[in-house]
Protein backbone atom coordinates (compact mmCIF):
# COMPACT_ATOMS: atom_id res chain seq x y z
CA UNK A 1 0.00 0.00 0.00
CA UNK A 2 1.47 3.43 -0.75
CA UNK A 3 -0.41 5.16 1.74
CA UNK A 4 1.97 5.31 5.15
CA UNK A 5 -1.00 4.35 7.77
CA UNK A 6 2.16 3.90 10.45
CA UNK A 7 3.01 7.50 9.62
CA UNK A 8 -1.25 8.56 9.83
CA UNK A 9 -1.53 7.44 13.13
CA UNK A 10 1.56 9.21 14.81
CA UNK A 11 1.30 12.44 13.48
CA UNK A 12 -2.18 11.86 14.80
CA UNK A 13 -1.46 11.20 18.13
CA UNK A 14 1.65 14.42 17.47
CA UNK A 15 -1.66 16.48 16.85
CA UNK A 16 -4.07 15.49 19.70
CA UNK A 17 -1.95 17.74 22.90
CA UNK A 18 -2.69 21.41 20.71
CA UNK A 19 -5.64 20.04 19.20
CA UNK A 20 -4.70 20.95 15.77
CA UNK A 21 -5.73 19.45 12.39
CA UNK A 22 -4.21 17.22 9.76
CA UNK A 23 -4.52 18.45 6.42
CA UNK A 24 -3.50 15.53 3.83
CA UNK A 25 -1.75 16.75 0.82
CA UNK A 26 -3.06 14.44 -1.72
CA UNK A 27 -2.17 16.35 -4.91
CA UNK A 28 -0.51 13.77 -7.68
CA UNK A 29 -1.77 11.24 -5.92
CA UNK A 30 -5.01 8.67 -7.25
CA UNK A 31 -8.12 8.46 -5.41
CA UNK A 32 -7.20 5.21 -4.47
CA UNK A 33 -4.99 6.60 -2.23
CA UNK A 34 -7.53 8.94 -1.15
CA UNK A 35 -9.93 6.45 -0.05
CA UNK A 36 -7.64 4.31 2.14
CA UNK A 37 -6.53 7.58 4.10
CA UNK A 38 -9.90 8.32 4.38
CA UNK A 39 -10.89 4.37 5.22
CA UNK A 40 -8.56 5.06 8.16
CA UNK A 41 -10.25 7.85 9.54
CA UNK A 42 -8.86 11.34 7.51
CA UNK A 43 -11.40 13.98 6.20
CA UNK A 44 -9.55 16.83 5.19
CA UNK A 45 -7.82 16.57 1.76
CA UNK A 46 -5.45 19.22 0.65
CA UNK A 47 -5.16 19.95 -3.38
CA UNK A 48 -2.93 22.05 -5.16
CA UNK A 49 -4.64 22.41 -8.48
CA UNK A 50 -8.10 23.24 -9.63
CA UNK A 51 -8.49 20.47 -12.89
CA UNK A 52 -7.25 17.90 -10.52
CA UNK A 53 -9.79 18.33 -7.55
CA UNK A 54 -12.90 18.76 -10.01
CA UNK A 55 -12.21 15.11 -11.32
CA UNK A 56 -11.17 13.91 -7.57
CA UNK A 57 -13.95 15.03 -6.02
CA UNK A 58 -17.25 14.18 -7.87
CA UNK A 59 -15.85 9.73 -7.37
CA UNK A 60 -14.56 10.48 -3.81
CA UNK A 61 -17.04 10.65 0.01
CA UNK A 62 -19.53 13.75 -0.24
CA UNK A 63 -18.22 14.34 3.61
CA UNK A 64 -14.49 15.08 2.40
CA UNK A 65 -13.88 18.29 3.51
CA UNK A 66 -11.71 19.45 0.24
CA UNK A 67 -8.73 22.18 1.52
CA UNK A 68 -7.51 24.38 -1.85
CA UNK A 69 -3.80 25.03 -0.86
CA UNK A 70 -1.97 26.16 -3.89
CA UNK A 71 -2.10 29.54 -5.65
CA UNK A 72 -5.52 30.34 -6.66
CA UNK A 73 -6.41 32.36 -9.90
CA UNK A 74 -9.54 34.58 -9.36
CA UNK A 75 -10.95 33.36 -12.74
CA UNK A 76 -10.63 29.49 -11.40
CA UNK A 77 -12.70 30.05 -8.16
CA UNK A 78 -16.05 28.77 -9.84
CA UNK A 79 -14.87 25.78 -10.15
CA UNK A 80 -14.14 24.87 -6.60
CA UNK A 81 -16.85 26.94 -5.16
CA UNK A 82 -19.66 24.26 -5.36
CA UNK A 83 -18.02 22.35 -2.67
CA UNK A 84 -14.24 23.21 -0.94
CA UNK A 85 -14.19 23.96 2.49
CA UNK A 86 -11.59 26.11 3.00
CA UNK A 87 -9.01 28.13 0.61
CA UNK A 88 -5.50 28.15 2.27
CA UNK A 89 -3.52 31.12 -0.23
CA UNK A 90 -5.99 34.12 -0.15
CA UNK A 91 -3.19 36.81 -1.09
CA UNK A 92 -5.89 39.93 -2.40
CA UNK A 93 -8.84 41.43 -1.72
CA UNK A 94 -10.04 40.93 -5.68
CA UNK A 95 -9.66 37.12 -4.69
CA UNK A 96 -11.75 37.76 -1.13
CA UNK A 97 -14.38 39.24 -3.77
CA UNK A 98 -14.29 36.72 -5.93
CA UNK A 99 -14.91 34.19 -3.18
CA UNK A 100 -17.63 36.05 -2.02
CA UNK A 101 -19.20 36.12 -5.58
CA UNK A 102 -19.40 32.53 -6.13
CA UNK A 103 -20.08 31.12 -2.75
CA UNK A 104 -23.13 33.74 -2.77
CA UNK A 105 -24.19 31.85 -5.84
CA UNK A 106 -23.78 28.60 -4.63
CA UNK A 107 -25.38 29.66 -1.24
CA UNK A 108 -22.63 28.34 0.64
CA UNK A 109 -19.58 30.28 3.47
CA UNK A 110 -16.05 29.39 2.38
CA UNK A 111 -13.64 29.86 4.78
CA UNK A 112 -10.33 31.48 4.11
CA UNK A 113 -6.77 31.79 5.37
CA UNK A 114 -4.76 35.09 4.17
CA UNK A 115 -1.23 33.79 3.34
CA UNK A 116 1.62 36.06 4.64
CA UNK A 117 4.97 36.08 3.02
CA UNK A 118 7.29 34.92 5.71
CA UNK A 119 10.00 33.43 4.08
CA UNK A 120 13.52 34.58 2.87
CA UNK A 121 13.09 33.32 -0.52
CA UNK A 122 11.40 35.78 -3.22
CA UNK A 123 9.46 33.35 -4.87
CA UNK A 124 6.97 32.69 -2.20
CA UNK A 125 3.36 34.52 -2.46
CA UNK A 126 1.89 36.24 0.10
CA UNK A 127 1.23 39.34 2.19
CA UNK A 128 3.92 41.49 3.81
CA UNK A 129 2.54 43.13 7.08
CA UNK A 130 1.75 46.44 6.28
CA UNK A 131 -0.59 43.89 3.22
CA UNK A 132 -2.42 42.22 5.40
CA UNK A 133 -3.16 45.34 7.30
CA UNK A 134 -4.40 47.26 4.39
CA UNK A 135 -6.67 44.01 3.32
CA UNK A 136 -8.18 43.64 6.77
CA UNK A 137 -9.23 47.41 6.86
CA UNK A 138 -10.83 47.28 3.65
CA UNK A 139 -12.08 44.00 4.49
CA UNK A 140 -14.20 45.44 7.51
CA UNK A 141 -15.42 48.48 5.40
CA UNK A 142 -17.06 45.95 3.60
CA UNK A 143 -18.16 43.39 5.69
CA UNK A 144 -21.56 43.78 5.69
CA UNK A 145 -21.54 42.52 2.04
CA UNK A 146 -19.06 39.98 2.14
CA UNK A 147 -21.37 37.47 3.88
CA UNK A 148 -20.34 34.23 2.30
CA UNK A 149 -16.76 33.99 3.41
CA UNK A 150 -15.11 34.03 6.54
CA UNK A 151 -11.67 35.34 6.95
CA UNK A 152 -10.51 32.12 9.46
CA UNK A 153 -6.99 32.59 9.68
CA UNK A 154 -3.26 33.24 8.37
CA UNK A 155 -1.36 30.92 6.70
CA UNK A 156 2.26 30.76 5.87
CA UNK A 157 5.28 28.63 4.52
CA UNK A 158 8.81 29.07 6.10
CA UNK A 159 12.27 29.26 4.71
CA UNK A 160 13.81 26.46 2.67
CA UNK A 161 16.41 26.21 5.25
CA UNK A 162 17.78 23.35 7.50
CA UNK A 163 18.59 26.47 10.32
CA UNK A 164 15.58 25.49 12.05
CA UNK A 165 16.07 28.49 15.07
CA UNK A 166 15.27 30.84 11.35
CA UNK A 167 12.01 28.14 10.89
CA UNK A 168 10.90 28.69 14.07
CA UNK A 169 10.93 32.17 14.51
CA UNK A 170 9.13 32.69 11.37
CA UNK A 171 6.38 30.41 12.51
CA UNK A 172 6.50 32.77 16.03
CA UNK A 173 6.27 36.26 13.83
CA UNK A 174 3.20 35.06 11.77
CA UNK A 175 1.75 33.66 14.89
CA UNK A 176 1.88 37.03 16.63
CA UNK A 177 0.78 38.74 13.74
CA UNK A 178 -2.41 36.50 13.64
CA UNK A 179 -2.35 37.55 17.58
CA UNK A 180 -2.14 41.30 17.11
CA UNK A 181 -4.87 41.77 13.61
CA UNK A 182 -7.27 38.79 15.78
CA UNK A 183 -7.22 41.68 18.56
CA UNK A 184 -7.32 44.97 16.79
CA UNK A 185 -10.26 43.68 14.08
CA UNK A 186 -12.00 40.68 15.15
CA UNK A 187 -12.07 41.02 18.74
CA UNK A 188 -15.60 39.37 19.66
CA UNK A 189 -16.20 37.32 16.35
CA UNK A 190 -14.94 33.75 14.99
CA UNK A 191 -12.50 34.62 12.88
CA UNK A 192 -8.97 35.01 12.63
CA UNK A 193 -8.39 32.31 15.03
CA UNK A 194 -6.45 29.81 12.48
CA UNK A 195 -2.65 29.31 11.52
CA UNK A 196 -1.99 26.62 8.93
CA UNK A 197 1.65 26.17 9.22
CA UNK A 198 3.77 23.62 8.88
CA UNK A 199 5.04 20.73 6.60
CA UNK A 200 6.28 17.18 6.62
CA UNK A 201 9.87 18.70 7.66
CA UNK A 202 8.67 21.20 9.91
CA UNK A 203 5.18 20.64 11.49
CA UNK A 204 6.47 19.72 15.04
CA UNK A 205 7.84 23.16 15.66
CA UNK A 206 4.75 24.67 13.31
CA UNK A 207 2.33 23.34 16.46
CA UNK A 208 4.77 24.54 19.13
CA UNK A 209 4.31 28.20 17.91
CA UNK A 210 0.75 28.18 17.53
CA UNK A 211 -0.50 25.82 14.51
CA UNK A 212 -3.87 24.75 14.40
CA UNK A 213 -3.65 23.30 10.99
CA UNK A 214 -0.88 21.52 9.28
CA UNK A 215 -0.64 20.41 5.47
CA UNK A 216 1.57 17.17 5.24
CA UNK A 217 1.95 15.10 1.82
CA UNK A 218 5.19 13.24 1.33
CA UNK A 219 4.79 10.91 5.18
CA UNK A 220 1.45 9.91 4.03
CA UNK A 221 1.33 9.10 0.31
CA UNK A 222 5.49 9.18 -0.47
CA UNK A 223 7.17 11.19 -2.29
CA UNK A 224 5.47 12.71 -5.47
CA UNK A 225 7.43 12.90 -8.61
Amino acid sequence: MSVNLPAYKQINEQLKPYQAKLVAVSKIKPPADIQALYDAGQRIFGENYVQELQEKQPILPADIQWHFIGHLQSNKVKYIAPFVSMIHAVDSFKLLEEINKHATKNNRTIHCLLQVHIAVEETKFGLNEEELEQLLETYKQQESRLTNIRIAGLMGMASNTENMEQVRNEFRQLNALRQHFKSRFFPDQDALTELSTGMSGDYTIALEEGSTMVRIGSMLFGARY
